[in-house]
């Protein structure tokens, strides 16, 4: 973890530590998000299943028209756009804890979805804009270990604000929201407009011969509402575990 963090070297503003900057910032507070999120819709909402499934259904509106990033793009370039996008979900994630209720949910999770979901499009792109065919695979591998260290902060934070700090969980979303918020605002101050080495193309782009990718991607990501979404229910719900638990199997 610590050669990832070294990784975040911002001395001097580049556009691969611009990336390694936004790809710590996302997991972070969207970390703090998801293992906090279903003890606090039960415990403080008074939210059962049928409640969390629309909720998580909701999250998901704004990836599946994660499409619309290309008619934004006519108006804001993409590294503006992912540093707004990170700003949202931070701002969402970081709400989150004083809005118990359902309307309140569901105002906080379209806000920080709709920031998680775009940013993550616009990720990718400038990944492949900014990075050469050579130097890709390290670059890339890099990005993943800064996310993954990120990650794995997130929810060291949550056990130890709930456990040893003992925290209420507004003040875990709180921080959580606020690092993504403080980080998104270092890089949209500290960081210049950067070129794109490649011309873009603005518009939607499908190819028969990637129908396999793309029915991957779709059952990719159906695995992982169950297992990860409705799995993580299951054990607040059945089996009672507690929101540090939940942080720990994370």
């Amino acid at each position: 973890m610590t050669r990832s963090l070294s990784l975040l070297n911002l001395s001097q503003p580049t556009p691969t530590r611009l990336l390694r900057l936004m790809t710590f910032a996302m997991p972070f507070s969207f970390g703090v998000w998801m293992a906090l999120f279903n003890n606090f819709a039960i415990e403080q909402g008074g939210l059962n299943g049928a409640h969390i499934g629309v909720l998580q259904s909701w999250r998901e509106v704004p990836g599946f028209l994660a499409f619309g990033v290309v008619f934004l793009l006519l108006i804001i370039a993409e590294q503006r756009l992912a540093i707004w996008s990170l700003l949202m979900l931070g701002v969402g994630t970081a709400l989150t804890g004083f809005l118990p209720t359902f309307t309140g949910l569901l105002i906080t999770t379209m806000l920080m979805s709709i920031g998680f979901h775009y940013y993550e499009t616009v990720k990718q792109s400038l990944a492949l804009q900014w990075f050469s065919l050579e130097e890709a695979p390290v670059q890339l591998g890099r990005l993943m270990a800064i996310g993954s260290a990120a990650s794995l902060l997130a929810y060291a934070w949550v056990w130890l604000a709930l456990q040893v700090f003992m925290l209420p969980v507004i003040w875990v979303y709180v921080f959580g929201g606020g690092v993504t918020v403080s980080l998104a605002l270092v890089a949209l101050l500290t960081f210049p407009p950067y070129q794109s080495k490649v011309q873009q193309t603005k518009k939607l782009v499908l190819r028969k011969r990637y129908s396999l990718y793309y029915a991957l991607v779709f059952m990719g990501g159906a695995r992982r509402q169950i297992f990860v979404v409705f799995a993580a229910l299951l054990m607040v719900q059945r089996f009672n575990f507690g929101a540090d638990e939940i942080a720990l199997m994370f």
